[in-house]
């Protein structure tokens, strides 16, 4: 089974439940903490609004075309009104194409899978690493030097995660937020009991112990 990760910088009229469209996992996340993404695990599309809170939508899109994690991603604009020079302005900052809000699910749902989703590259296929410990996400394995680490799953999506980021404290929430685990809720001390196993893992390989507590905060991951 394939994934698409929907990212949606603003509310979505319709919700943002999953859903199954053949042989593909649609997952969509609602981001409005815009210098840190969820876990991607599939390839990824992004819906940016014209105007933004913080900044424009001009500007996401221009970060998210520098960030090597959303380099590659399909963006689309969302237009407040079908404006010409608006649309020359989007594509010229990297928007791959645009839609005139307000952005509805159906609308969206329309525009993602009436692509030619056999092409849909998974963004999250690849190997990220610090130093000598890296994940191979297409094969769902953790190396450390080479050898094997043994993860369970939720594990070693945290592990990618923090892996990503390192040198951010994310606190129990964000966590849980991130690797989509809010539905149905997860305790938030569950997240204490993944960071104890990965910890026990990475220090049973020799990779010592990168995750560090933070009091009051949460935890983050020391670049090695």
């Amino acid at each position: 089974m394939r994934r698409i990760d929907i990212l949606l910088a603003s509310e979505l009229s319709g919700g943002l439940a999953a859903f199954r469209h053949g042989d593909f996992d649609v997952v969509m996340h609602r981001w409005d903490d815009y210098a840190e993404l969820p876990l991607i695990e599939g390839a990824l599309w992004i819906f940016v609004d014209w105007v933004l809170p913080e900044m424009s939508g001009l500007e996401l899109c221009r970060r998210l075309r520098a960030d090597a994690l959303t380099a590659h991603a399909h963006v689309t604009m969302v237009l407040e009104e079908d404006n010409l020079e608006d649309r020359k302005r989007a594509l010229r900052m990297g928007a791959d194409d645009y839609v005139i809000g307000p952005l509805t699910r159906n609308a969206l749902l329309d525009r993602v899978l009436g692509a030619n989703l056999s092409d849909q590259d998974s963004a999250g296929v690849r190997v990220v690493a610090q130093g000598d410990l890296t994940v191979d996400v297409a094969a769902f394995q953790a190396r450390w030097q080479g050898k094997p680490i043994s993860l369970m799953p939720n594990e070693l999506r945290l592990l990618r995660y923090f892996i990503e980021h390192p040198g951010r404290v994310f606190s129990r929430t964000q966590l849980i937020a991130a690797l989509g685990k809010q539905e149905p809720p997860v305790d938030e001390r569950t997240v204490d009991v993944w960071i104890g196993r990965l910890r026990r893992a990475l220090k049973g390989v020799g990779a010592g112990n990168p995750l560090r507590t933070v009091r009051s905060l949460g935890y983050v991951f020391d670049a090695l």
